[in-house]
């Protein structure tokens, strides 16, 4: 939780804690992870904080200094959940073990605290931080392997589904960027699933629903390309190099706050809620089952065959000269093979071990791609200072490896065979 309670600005202030061994060691492990803060010395501790009464906080609130108009408590449950509900009307039902209530108490004497005079700002949870501590308590993955396609297929769905919702919490903290990546993935397997559910079905509703994960899955597409793009920048072993492209390091960042921004108000909006509960209960209904109640193999088999063959079509159109926007399509394509695939990963098992790397070296062109044209927009952007000469240098060092990166890959795409070859060698392989 520390980087994340330093990017709130929830230990700029005065750091109050609890007297019990646990308060303690939570601030020593604060103070371990953030040692420029000082917050060990900072921190002044307080018997009367060892409570579990909301009553006595409350009480030692009122009687604090005027001076103080901005603190942190670190404190015990039941009673620091209690006052956030007492001081505010939206605080949250729960507080986790090293969870965050952020309130404001727009009054002007901490006497005057009473019935709900504040405001809870952001609420934040080390599960919505951490991607790796959310997959401990995160939907646990139906058992798929001896169900029927058209049982396969809808508890996928509805798996899939729970997902998005239960990522939504870590994508709108905005802490570990493999929330959104995760969410996303979800989303485009939905959307990729139910594309290709309306080639084969006549499902009453499909088209609209898809059409909700289509626009809620665009708004992210930025947001992830920044997320890539810093992490391959902050990789970057210390030095000058890493110096030289700090600039842009920052720079990106605050276009991934103001980026980041509208996802979180997308989440927020009536309309993305409406979308998501209409996906849910497509899937859910009796029509939805009955529609895949009719599904069979040979219309998969048709389906993936099509696709294979508008995949192969490009693959051989590759050349020297091929736009990206060739190669993009053809990411895509692979993506929808696969997914496909997997409405009958007995059958296509050897398929699906053909594209994992094609898929991969296809995601690795795109982010590549990408990557060069933030490289563009930040040297073409207006700059409050002008780059220094080191920087220029480092721009066009770093552009120089991403265009021979996408060249080498571009030449391994035009050796790779065709993919309708791999199906029809599965059925005897």
């Amino acid at each position: 939780m520390a980087p994340a309670l330093q990017r709130l600005g929830a230990l700029d202030g005065e750091l109050h804690v609890s007297s019990a061994l646990r308060a303690q060691q939570t601030l020593q492990a604060l103070d371990t992870t953030l040692p420029e803060l000082g917050l060990a010395k900072r921190a002044q501790g307080h018997e009367a904080l060892y409570t579990f009464e909301e009553k006595a906080l409350l009480q030692w609130l009122q009687a604090l200094d005027e001076g103080n108009d901005r603190l942190a408590l670190i404190g015990h449950n039941p009673a620091l959940l209690a006052l956030a509900q007492r001081l505010s009307l939206k605080a949250p039902k729960r507080l986790p073990t090293g969870g965050l209530i952020y309130l404001t108490l727009p009054t002007d004497t901490w006497r005057d605290l009473g019935h709900h005079t504040g405001e809870t700002r952001s609420t934040l949870s080390p599960v919505e931080v951490s991607h790796t501590l959310f997959q401990r308590k995160a939907p646990a993955p139906p058992q798929l392997g001896r169900l029927k396609a058209p049982t396969r297929i809808q508890h996928r769905l509805m798996y899939q589904y729970r997902m998005i919702r239960s990522l939504e919490a870590g994508v709108s903290a905005g802490h570990d960027p493999e929330f959104l990546h995760q969410y996303r993935v979800n989303l485009r397997r939905s959307r990729a699933i139910g594309e290709a559910l309306l080639s084969m079905l006549d499902t009453a509703g499909l088209r609209r629903a898809l059409k909700g994960l289509r626009r809620h899955a665009r708004v992210t597409s930025e947001l992830r390309d920044l997320d890539v793009m810093l992490e391959n920048l902050i990789r970057q072993p210390a030095g000058e190099v890493r110096e030289s492209l700090e600039p842009m390091v920052v720079w990106l960042q605050a276009q991934a706050r103001e980026v980041r921004r509208k996802v979180r108000e997308n989440l927020q909006r009536r309309r993305y809620a409406q979308d998501m509960q209409a996906w849910q209960e497509l899937i859910a209904s009796p029509q939805f089952t009955k529609a895949l109640a009719r599904l069979r193999t040979p219309q998969i088999d048709r389906a993936l065959h099509e696709r294979l063959a508008r995949h192969d079509a490009l693959l051989t159109s590759l050349d020297d000269a091929t736009p990206d926007a060739a190669i993009h399509r053809l990411r895509k394509q692979v993506k929808r093979i696969r997914y496909l695939a997997e409405l009958a990963p007995d059958a296509y098992q050897y398929l699906l071990e053909q594209l994992e790397e094609r898929q991969e070296r296809l995601g690795e062109f795109q982010d590549l791609c990408t990557q060069l044209d933030w490289l563009d927009s930040f040297v073409n952007a207006r700059q409050e200072r002008p780059l220094t000469e080191e920087t220029r240098d480092a721009m066009r060092d770093r552009a120089s490896q991403l265009v021979e990166r996408k060249d080498m890959i571009r030449r391994a795409l035009r050796e790779l065979p065709s993919l309708a070859d791999k199906v029809s060698l599965s059925s005897t392989h």
